[in-house]
């Protein structure tokens, strides 16, 4: 082609590239969601429609996050804000008001029916009857969540209700498929392995659901300190029904839990991950690979 013909094409083309592109950028819906769980479940369900912001990342703790300046920028600059809520983000109300937010507001949990939890441990900003937040710890819940995502989008951008539709229904089937292992898995430990030892009271859901019990010595918040007669209490338990394992978790100090060890005999089962996800490089990147790891763990080590 003629050299000069070439450069007139490419004259009358980059304005309405570059138009496209920069339109296609401004077009995405600017979302923030509180912790590392939600924003993956956003990103499922968004796709390529939504721009993401995560609050409270990768194995870090929403029950003592301090919000920061930083934040309350990123949230005045959104147009939805997808909270977890069931108490979760005790520091969500100042965020929301101290930035000015003007967008909408989606609350996860709407809908599910929350688990009320005593908290023996008398841990700071804890009465005796605690609502439990932690409610993707149940996978039929985590349908309640999406749809929850879903609608908030659609009402936000009803322009992408075809594709939020299609890639939760995508989500919803993976979401049933796990469920469905997750049962299989679990049915098959003997009854008398079915108790296990974690650092906080993440996994109420998961235990009502899937039949196991859970023992913490902290409350449904880290914020909780647990007592000397707290831990004590546990180690007779322990030693009495010889519960086989104890579990980490991503976001809690392992002092306490070695303590336990050391004076039980149990092992370390492994890693849970209860309130947040691990980096790209880790075990959980997403919440369906934090359930099916969480799930593997704990199969591993009660049935050997």
């Amino acid at each position: 082609m003629n050299p000069r013909l070439l450069l007139q094409v490419a004259a009358l083309l980059t304005p309405v590239l570059l138009a496209s592109g920069g339109a296609h950028a401004a077009d995405k819906l600017k979302v923030v969601a509180s912790f590392s769980i939600l924003a993956d479940m956003v990103h499922q369900v968004g796709g390529d429609r939504v721009e993401i912001a995560t609050l409270v990342g990768p194995n870090a703790d929403a029950h003592v996050y301090q919000p920061t300046p930083a934040d309350a920028r990123t949230v005045a600059g959104a147009k939805v804000l997808i909270v977890n809520g069931l108490g979760f983000e005790g520091w969500m109300a100042r965020l929301q008001k101290s930035s000015g937010f003007k967008g909408r507001a989606i609350v996860a949990t709407k809908g599910i029916k929350s688990l009320q939890m005593e908290d023996e441990h008398g841990g700071k900003g804890h009465g005796h009857a605690e609502t439990d937040p932690h409610a993707w710890q149940s996978l039929a819940n985590a349908k309640i969540y999406v749809g929850n995502v879903r609608d908030g989008l659609i009402a936000a951008d009803p322009a992408g209700r075809s594709a939020y539709e299609a890639n939760a229904a995508k989500y919803l089937s993976r979401i049933d498929q796990l469920d469905a292992e997750a049962k299989a898995k679990i049915a098959a430990l003997p009854p008398d392995r079915r108790r296990v030892i974690t650092s906080h009271e993440a996994f109420g859901y998961f235990a009502a659901t899937y039949k196991l019990e859970f023992i913490a010595p902290e409350g449904v918040s880290t914020e909780s300190e647990a007592s000397a007669k707290d831990v004590a209490k546990i180690i007779r338990q322990i030693k009495a029904q010889k519960i086989p394992a104890v579990f980490m978790e991503n976001i809690a100090d392992r002092k306490l839990l070695d303590q336990i060890v050391r004076e039980t005999g149990a092992k370390i089962g492994g890693t849970l991950y209860s309130d947040a996800l691990s980096d790209q490089a880790g075990p959980a990147p997403t919440y369906l690979d934090m359930f099916r790891h969480n799930i593997q763990t704990l199969t591993a080590a009660l049935s050997s």
